[in-house]
């Protein structure tokens, strides 16, 4: 009997030191991206496709890859922000490697500011950042180098706290 007790109260002590797995869960909202939904200039209500369009970071050579392909052929994207800055800007290429004189490449900056707030979501997960958009100058949107006249006619802020990526963030009209 005297066993038994002993047995039932090392086995009991030595399952007490177990822990649940610290594994962070897919479904789990982690550093969301800037979300941009692209309309027709000419009818703002509609929304628009862009052709062979790239989004290039700053200081990076590739495009930023999007459902599989560094070149975007729809409506929405969603673009990740730098978590260790206060600025992020972007090279937006449409036609990007097209070599039709109808549809030539047309490049537009668009440099975003920021700020950031890092949030914590668990022990699996470790932290995630919120970013909130310069409600004065949210963004600065310039030509290229080689000047091609810009193709986004206007751009407007939708939500200035990027929190998650089910809404747009920012609107382009072109």
């Amino acid at each position: 009997m005297k066993k038994t007790i002993l047995l039932l109260l090392i086995l009991s002590f030595s399952f007490s030191g177990c822990e649940k797995d610290d594994i962070c869960d897919a479904n789990t909202v982690t550093t969301s991206r800037l979300v941009v939904t692209f309309y027709d200039y000419n009818n703002s209500s509609v929304e628009k496709s862009v052709s062979n369009l790239t989004i290039i970071a700053d200081g990076m050579e590739e495009g930023i890859t999007y459902n599989g392909s560094t070149l975007i052929n729809g409506s929405t994207v969603a673009i990740p922000l730098q978590t260790t800055a206060e600025t992020t800007t972007f090279r937006f290429i449409r036609n990007f490697g097209s070599t039709n004189p109808a549809a030539l490449p047309n490049e537009d900056i668009i440099t975003f500011n920021y700020t950031t707030e890092n949030v914590y979501v668990s022990r699996a997960c470790g932290f995630k950042t919120n970013f909130a958009l310069d409600p004065i100058t949210p963004f600065v949107q310039t030509d290229a180098a080689t000047p091609d006249l810009l193709w986004m006619q206007l751009i407007a802020v939708r939500n200035y706290s990027i929190a998650n990526e089910n809404e747009t963030h920012l609107e382009i009209y072109f």
